[in-house]
């Protein structure tokens, strides 16, 4: 039994396609952003609430060959690790802010057939909120 653990799994559809890129040493990685839907039907109004959260994807290696083919609507299976970084940023104030960001490092990425209609479809990352 492992004493830690970071594992992530997540199916989702792309938001644009997936860019390949290098580091300074030259080792190649593709990024993504894959969107992932959850909903809840509102008490008061009885409406179904719809939430589209988006996620960071990057992958190394093989991983990384597989997601370079990946295109915007395609739908993904992701596996990987939570990571963290902090950033400086500039607040509305003018002063500046540590900042906290976080993506997937995917060690496991899959093209998944498009699931039968559901009613739910896949919403391009420029039209998230």
């Amino acid at each position: 039994m492992a004493l830690y653990e970071n594992n992530i799994r997540l199916k989702g559809f792309l938001g644009k396609d997936a860019e390949s890129k290098s580091t300074a040493s030259g080792n190649q990685f593709t990024v993504f952003s894959l969107a992932t839907k959850s909903s809840y039907k509102d008490k008061q109004s009885g409406e179904w609430v719809s939430h589209t959260e988006w996620h960071h994807i990057a992958s190394f290696g093989q991983s990384a060959e597989i997601a370079k083919l990946l295109k915007r609507g395609d739908y993904a299976e992701v596996e990987g690790e939570l990571r963290s970084s902090t950033y400086e940023a500039e607040a509305a104030s003018g002063k500046n802010t540590k900042r906290r960001s976080w993506e997937i490092r995917a060690s496991v990425v899959r093209k998944l057939d498009r699931p039968a209609a559901s009613g739910s479809e896949p919403t391009p990352e420029d039209d998230a909120a």
